[in-house]
């Protein structure tokens, strides 16, 4: 049962490292990010709502009000980390943007750290400075110089990251009132209608008329409907300090995904720069959990 467990959380990781190459693909095909964003979360909704439906949960849950704020907030985190991501996506290539997402525990230990929930160490802070160097190396600043690099791209992708640190905290603290498939339910409709307003409305129509629609089904299925289920699944068996060093697994499998598919390439200081920041923070998420 316990390598269950890991194997869930494996295919987890997984999901979501494809789903960033699918939404690359669909890049190529002109389509807005935000656009792309909104399909997977909303696809993902459905699988939720469906999920919870076969799932009881404790009665009462739905009308307590801590619950239902804290899930609201981690679906503005999500909204933010889909967004962002595929933003990146579009400006730095699957490969740098999926790594760049993955400092989200450091943005979690920086906010711990100003809220008074953990206290600073020795290990945690030089964590920062070496994933700041290795930040460096993957955007190629020593090659290209600072008035080269793709800004945008990159600063979407530290964003992705800021953004899935504050899922996790809203996620955390709505799971301390109720159960994870209603909370994250709550956080997909939440994300759904933040979406709607920025959107691009006109667009989002016109994917139900394109030969495309399977292409974001696909998206929202894997990114964000198994993938959710098989995670939470997985960690009741599995535990968190191992499931943090398992969800390498998710940039490896984007960058993997948009070197060999995509034809994205990387040098040799881009890939150093990689392995920096991976190691890092799976180490610090380590500790942390």
């Amino acid at each position: 049962m316990h390598y269950f467990g890991i194997w869930f959380v494996v295919l987890a990781a997984m999901l979501w490292g494809i789903s960033g190459g699918l939404a690359g693909i669909l890049m190529e095909k002109d389509w807005d990010p935000l656009v792309i964003s909104f399909y997977r979360g909303a696809v993902g909704l459905l699988c939720l709502s469906i999920w919870l439906l076969f799932k009881p949960k404790p009665k009462g849950e739905v009308s307590k009000r801590k619950t239902f704020l804290w899930s609201v907030l981690a679906g503005i985190g999500v909204a933010g980390n889909f967004s962002f991501y595929f933003l990146s996506i579009s400006q730095s290539g699957v490969a740098v943007a999926s790594t760049l997402m993955y400092t989200a525990p450091l943005f979690v230990f920086i906010i711990s750290f100003f809220l008074h929930l953990e206290r600073a160490t020795t290990f945690k802070v030089v964590s920062i400075f070496v994933v700041m160097i290795g930040i460096m190396l993957l955007t190629n600043v020593f090659e290209v110089g600072l008035g080269s690099l793709n800004l945008i791209g990159i600063i979407s992708g530290l964003l992705s990251g800021l953004s899935y640190a504050l899922f996790i905290f809203g996620f955390k603290f709505a799971t301390e009132h109720g159960h994870p498939p209603f909370v994250l339910t709550v956080a997909f409709a939440a994300f759904t209608a933040l979406m709607l307003t920025i959107i691009d409305l006109d667009e989002t129509v016109s994917v139900l008329r394109s030969d495309d629609l399977v292409w974001f089904i696909t998206l929202g299925i894997i990114g964000a409907g198994i993938s959710f289920f098989a995670y939470l699944e997985g960690l009741k068996k599995t535990k968190a300090s191992l499931a943090a060093v398992i969800a390498m697994v998710e940039p490896v499998t984007a960058s993997l995904f948009g070197v060999l598919i995509l034809g994205e390439v990387l040098n040799g200081i881009q890939v150093v720069g990689i392995v920096i920041i991976l190691v890092t923070i799976t180490l610090l998420s380590k500790k942390q959990s």
